[in-house]
């Protein structure tokens, strides 16, 4: 990938100059090549990577595997577009194996995502099943190490 995506991605809020200077270019450089990821979609979004677990309004994180029978001349996309557009979803994937689809979805209670999915996920036509699991505690997101606790908590190891 290029080098200033990956730079983009440790930290979308460096400044140009920044970014020129571990390129090795100009600041001006930057700043077209970031206009034009951003025109032509390659970037889609800047976002801060938030550990719930340090605020008060903690939201359940479900995973939701889904199969799904694909339509004529529309596969897996016209469904998938369809999940995608409820405001719970956080995320879909298409998926191989045993399931078609994998969601992310955010609900103020457990009761709340568990009514998302038998209430709007499961009655869509072309749903044919689904698997929900809840996620409990998150470790690791976007690359991020969520857990600040201190000290080394590695195993000793002695010879």
């Amino acid at each position: 990938m290029n080098e200033l995506l990956e730079l983009l991605k440790q930290n979308a809020l460096e400044s140009p100059e920044n970014l020129a200077k571990l390129l090795g270019t100009t600041a001006d450089d930057v700043k077209k090549r970031i206009a034009q990821y951003e025109k032509e979609g390659v970037i889609r979004a800047y976002q801060a990577i938030v550990n719930e677990e340090k605020l008060d309004a903690s939201l359940v994180t479900t995973v939701i595997e889904v199969k799904v029978t694909p339509e004529s001349e529309g596969g897996f996309d016209r469904i998938a577009d369809r999940i995608s557009r409820f405001p719970e979803v956080e995320a879909v994937y298409l998926m191989s194996g045993t399931f078609d689809l994998l969601l992310f979805i955010k609900g103020r209670t457990m009761r709340e995502a568990a009514g998302f999915v038998s209430e709007k996920l499961a009655t869509m036509p072309g749903v044919t099943s689904t698997a929900t699991h809840f996620m409990m505690k998150t470790y690791k997101q976007n690359g991020i190490v969520m857990h600040t606790g201190e000290g080394d908590e590695r195993l000793k190891v002695s010879p």
